[in-house]
């Protein structure tokens, strides 16, 4: 499918690699890794024809689809979400231009625009499209806006949902997981998993390697090393292959050694010069080991630690907070306790940066009471954040603002942790990259840091080497910490406590991450097709705990009638869709038999062209039934999690 020869490539003086090659095959799964300026998404632009390699050669297989997503930006226009989602080739994106432009039905060229697209399946593409809006967190409502006027992590989602309904042969994804919660991440690795093409990702997630990949490609130090395994594996066979190498390295020098003493020492003598001049050869001709590869340098740094605040850091009772209709808390009670080390888990739109931002008093709330305790210091960190950096400093003077008792070279130590090394640090702030921006407003945090830390997705733009460093200095922080986050591995290294957030109601668990996929079910829930999905962005306020106190007898039959009158017409909903879908996967199949029926007559290739529609119409029909059955296996499932127990 790809082959990838030889490959060579270089900017000015510095070389990212020399002489690599890797064949990928159909089906296969690669994770590609390597230190952060190594040649990932160079590679990646070379393998896609928008950039040349000095040397060496790139082999696609003839005919086969490439889809790609970049790491930041994909360009959105007046297209509507599921327009964008649905345009798996530039026709269809042309046509869906030419029935914004002409929103009259009789004009010829509406109709001519709706008979290919038709023509083209543009119908069933379009639902196929949203039931993955929905799984990347979309709602209804969210599918006819203009994609343009999406935050540009949206933006991503949907260019996301358009590859999987393209499907290509190759899916090349750069960094995918940087937009993307707990819960979404949940149900994209599970379309990875069942995806039938061949898949090529960057990522410094390691449970999206771990989740995902069945190979790993690590670029470092101008090579190219595969390694068969998900990145766990890696790190196993990476560790066996270097010890071996310098175990023979280290053989081989003492073989050296021994050689040229004896060189050295009877080269002059009559009696030893020809063994001496044999031994001389030998060293010529033997073929040389080369050393170790060096390793990166281990960033050991302390950063400075934060006064010490009272007991009870923040307290919040009956808080209400909404942005216009949508209510996002209604009666909101919470207590956070000193060292707390807490992480936020939730659907997209739950509330859970809105919580960081009331304990931050980053926002006014609308109701209730907020309180911080005695001697407490806020810092909050969000992509927003980058906002307070001074454009016209250099890094290294923005880092070292306000900072006490720390040496330039302490400093400069912690800006190479989080990818500023060398000469960079003398780059004006105002010509550094959003991610760039991002990890300096970071570094300049934990440099002052505040004894309660609030973090909003704080790995994002890291690599793996940094997000250890941050582990580190968050492990050795002696405040209060709450986060968000989507890196699985950030979570359990530093989260001590789990408090989840769903439907404007908030959970709180005394124990790590895997203690809250225990005892909340989610470790089982995210893995189902359909997990999370509900209420993943809520659009009214639930009611509070409390909120049935008082309420007659009468009253609570009553709502039990209606809560059950609901779940009937749901389940007679889904009742329908799901007879509809096993009628049409009878029909389709019913063809399918018919078409094969025909496709081992041989008569049937007496004319090429008849041969050729009817292969062309056997693989529309497999596409067709493999899509219906995906539709009716989700119905399915929400039908059966909607049946009493005892019928299960």
């Amino acid at each position: 499918m790809l082959t990838i020869s030889q490959i060579s490539k270089g900017f000015g003086q510095k070389t990212l690699f020399t002489d690599i090659s890797l064949r990928v095959l159909a089906g296969e799964r690669y994770g590609l890794v390597g230190p952060n300026g190594a040649g990932k998404t160079t590679l990646f632009t070379i393998i896609l024809g928008d950039g040349e390699p000095d040397s060496g050669e790139i082999e696609l297989e003839r005919g086969i689809q490439i889809g790609f997503l970049p790491q930041e930006t994909a360009p959105a226009g007046d297209e509507t979400v599921a327009e964008l989602a649905a345009s798996i080739d530039p026709e269809l994106t042309e046509i869906y231009k030419v029935l914004r432009e002409h929103d009259d039905p009789d004009t010829p060229e509406r109709i001519d625009a709706m008979e290919r697209f038709v023509e083209l399946d543009g119908y069933s593409l379009e639902a196929k499209a949203k039931r993955i809006l929905a799984g990347l967190a979309f709602r209804p409502e969210d599918y006819n806006v203009p994609a343009h006027t999406l935050s540009g992590g949206w933006i991503m989602r949907a260019h996301l949902a358009r590859l999987l309904v393209m499907e290509p042969d190759l899916l090349m994804l750069d960094e995918p997981t940087n937009h993307l919660d707990l819960e979404t991440l949940g149900w994209f690795q599970d379309q990875l998993k069942r995806y039938s093409g061949a898949i090529l990702t960057i990522s410094h997630d390691r449970e999206f390697l771990n989740a995902t990949c069945d190979n790993i490609v690590e670029i470092a130090h101008g090579k190219l090393h595969r390694y068969v395994g998900n990145y766990e594996y890696y790190l196993q066979q990476k560790a066996e292959r270097e010890a071996q190498h310098l175990a023979a390295y280290n053989n081989q020098q003492r073989e050296i050694a021994h050689l040229e003493d004896f060189v050295r020492r009877f080269r002059a003598k009559a009696s030893k010069a020809s063994q001496a001049q044999a031994r001389l050869k030998q060293l010529e001709k033997m073929e040389r080991i080369a050393p170790p590869e060096s390793a990166a340098d281990t960033i050991s740094f302390s950063f400075p630690q934060p006064m010490r605040s009272g007991q009870r850091v923040a307290t919040l009772e009956h808080v209400r907070q909404a942005y216009g209709e949508h209510v996002v808390y209604e009666d909101l009670s919470l207590e956070v306790e000193k060292f707390q080390r807490t992480v936020l888990v939730g659907p997209n739109g739950a509330g859970k940066s809105t919580l960081l931002k009331i304990l931050g008093e980053l926002i006014p709330i609308q109701a209730g009471k907020r309180e911080l305790g005695h001697n407490v210091s806020v810092g909050y960190f969000s992509q927003q954040r980058v906002e307070v950096l001074d454009v016209e400093r250099t890094v290294l003077e923005e880092a070292t603002d306000r900072t006490q008792g720390l040496s330039e070279q302490s400093v400069r130590s912690i800006l190479g942790a989080f990818l500023f090394r060398g000469d960079d640090v003398f780059k004006k702030v105002k010509v550094l990259s959003g991610g760039e921006k991002s990890r300096l407003a970071l570094v300049k945090l934990l440099l002052a840091p505040p004894n309660f830390l609030l973090l909003d997705e704080p790995t994002t733009h890291l690599d793996m080497p940094s997000i250890d460093a941050l582990i580190a200095a968050l492990k050795d922080y002696k405040g209060t910490l709450i986060f968000v986050s989507h890196d699985v591995h950030f979570i359990r290294a530093i989260a001590q406590t789990t408090i989840q957030i769903q439907a404007g109601k908030v959970t709180e668990y005394a124990g790590d991450y895997d203690y809250y996929l225990r005892k909340s079910g989610a470790a089982s829930e995210q893995s189902g097709l359909i997990a999370g999905l509900k209420n993943a962005r809520p659009d009214g306020a639930p009611a509070s705990e409390g909120s049935h106190k008082g309420v007659s007898a009468k009253e609570r039959r009553r709502l039990a009638a209606e809560a059950r009158k609901s779940g009937q017409a749901e389940r007679r909903k889904l009742e329908r869709t799901v007879r509809t879908l096993e009628s049409e996967i009878l029909k389709l199949e019913t063809e399918q038999t018919e078409i094969s029926e025909q496709l081992s007559d041989p008569s049937s290739y007496a004319d090429p062209e008849i041969a050729k529609n009817l292969n062309i119409k056997a693989a529309r029909i497999t596409k067709y039934l493999e899509e219906k059955n995906y539709e009716w296996e989700i119905a399915a499932q929400a039908l059966g999690a909607l049946e009493p127990p005892e019928q299960r």
